[in-house]
């Protein structure tokens, strides 16, 4: 549904379309889990009855269990398949040998992910114009993850001809750069935000997390309404440029020691604490009341700042690929 096209070449379904579509299969799935719950409450006491009313001597019960079983398997079955089973028997009885052999296996899928690593640089694309998040965009970010938005909304856009006409241009290695963690995710309950920025106003951001049901009346996104009346605390961002800087984002000492006035300043244009902010990171960076309410810094005013800069730290995905420096 999501990759139909109509008959002028466009799509033919919006991502709620698909949403309210699927809500039969939503509800299967809740019951299918709900199952799944009861026959682990039941796994668990049977297992609690199970060592209540075991005997003294279970170990030697289990013991000679285990030799009636293994003899009578024996016989029944092939040749080969005893064999098998005997040498693994074995490898039990020798720890060190088991645990080595844990370790060579786990060790191929490590490889597998940590090899592509020491040519991360020939992979990632050069975008000189790429600037790393303000305080304030840090902050908003940092509640995005608390409060499991990561868990409903993808920031990664593939290189599909549906993704790119719904979403926009697909998403670059460059662009995730001072990302810590990054939250490209895996599910899209509600629709990948890499290129959310710019894309609505501070107004309907602020009315969607208030209430999402008022500017979309088949969401099924719960409401946040506590984040504009909770105070942002910011006397501990500098800590998080610095934590970040130690992973190689390049803070400065001027940005890391002005973390909280430039945090206030975002969100207070008409303070003297705004000019810091553009002089650290940028004429081009958003500064105004993101909640509508000058003068209160909010967690509104932090998470909106953070969805007005996705896919706007750099401009690198925008340009002819030919144009991109790798």
């Amino acid at each position: 549904m999501w990759r139909t096209y109509n008959d002028s070449g466009t799509l033919a379904y919006s991502f709620v379309d698909s949403l309210v579509a699927m809500r039969p299969y939503y509800i299967a799935r809740a019951i299918g889990g709900l199952f799944f719950l009861i026959g682990a409450i039941v796994g668990c006491y049977n297992i609690w009855m199970t060592i209540r009313t075991a005997p003294r001597t279970a170990g030697e019960v289990v013991a000679d269990r285990h030799d009636a079983v293994l003899g009578s398997a024996s016989a029944l079955r092939p040749a080969g398949v005893t064999q098998m089973f005997g040498l693994h028997y074995r490898l039990e009885r020798k720890a060190i040998g088991l645990v080595l052999a844990i370790i060579g296996v786990a060790s191929i899928g490590g490889i597998v992910e940590i090899a592509p690593l020491f040519t991360i640089r020939q992979t990632v694309e050069d975008a000189p114009d790429m600037r790393v998040y303000t305080p304030l965009e840090l902050a908003g970010r940092n509640i995005y993850i608390r409060e499991g938005c990561y868990a409903c909304h993808s920031q990664m856009i593939r290189t599909l001809r549906d993704e790119v006409e719904r979403y926009g241009p697909y998403s670059l290695a460059v662009e995730s750069k001072y990302d810590h963690p990054m939250l490209w995710g895996s599910k899209r309950t509600g629709p990948d935000l890499a290129r959310i920025g710019g894309k609505y106003s501070d107004e309907w951001h602020v009315a969607h997390l208030n209430n999402p049901r008022d500017v979309m009346k088949q969401s099924i996104m719960p409401a946040y309404r506590w984040l504009l009346r909770t105070s942002l605390r910011s006397d501990d961002l500098g800590l998080h440029l610095k934590a970040l800087r130690a992973v190689g984002v390049p803070y400065t000492d001027e940005m890391i020691d002005n973390a909280k006035s430039d945090a206030y300043g975002q969100a207070a244009p008409d303070t003297p604490y705004a000019r810091g902010v553009t002089k650290r990171y940028g004429r081009a960076t958003n500064v105004r009341a993101f909640d509508g309410v000058p003068g209160v810094l909010t967690e509104m005013d932090a998470l909106v700042a953070y969805l007005q800069i996705l896919g706007r730290l750099t401009d690198a995905a925008h340009k002819p690929g030919a144009a991109i420096e790798r």
